[in-house]
């Protein structure tokens, strides 16, 4: 396989919108369709997330990762996604290195970010990156099924 190729770009570019549409669509068929997360949505307007991470390959967009200002001292992280015929090619791993590190010089103390127990694979590169369990911060905490993690960022 080719090496991936990340670029930083805005939430209003092209590839990363259709990315949106992407995770929204499978965010809602994991909670039974958009009615059962129309709470939540508002939160995750793609044009909310500061900075977004695309990775391609052969100029054809493969992964996207986005960062976002939560408060004073947290990040969060958002919409860390691989095509799934680009999985396990540690692409997903490279982005949140380079998110965590912008976070970092940013000045931000820690990234945060949430998930679901039912996205295996997720949860299992954010608990080897050092992610630890947090009370699931607004509006996570409102979400039945939501999994808040957090990592120091020094």
């Amino acid at each position: 396989m080719e090496k991936a190729v990340y670029k930083w770009t805005e939430p209003t570019n092209e590839d990363f919108h259709r990315f949106y549409l992407t995770t929204e669509a499978y965010y809602d068929s994991l909670v039974g369709g958009k009615s059962n997360r129309v709470g939540f949505v508002p939160y995750n307007i793609s044009e909310s997330i500061q900075d977004v991470l695309i990775a391609y390959i052969n100029d054809k967009a493969v992964a996207c990762a986005g960062l976002k200002k939560y408060n004073e001292s947290d990040a969060e992280i958002k919409r860390v996604w691989v095509e799934p015929e680009y999985r396990g090619n540690r692409i997903a791993s490279a982005m949140m290195d380079m998110i965590e590190d912008k976070a970092s010089h940013t000045g931000f103390k820690r990234a945060i970010l949430q998930t679901r127990e039912v996205m295996k694979d997720a949860l299992n590169l954010y608990i080897n990156r050092g992610y630890y369990r947090i009370n699931n911060y607004p509006p996570y905490d409102k979400l039945e099924g939501a999994v808040c993690l957090a990592k120091d960022l020094s």
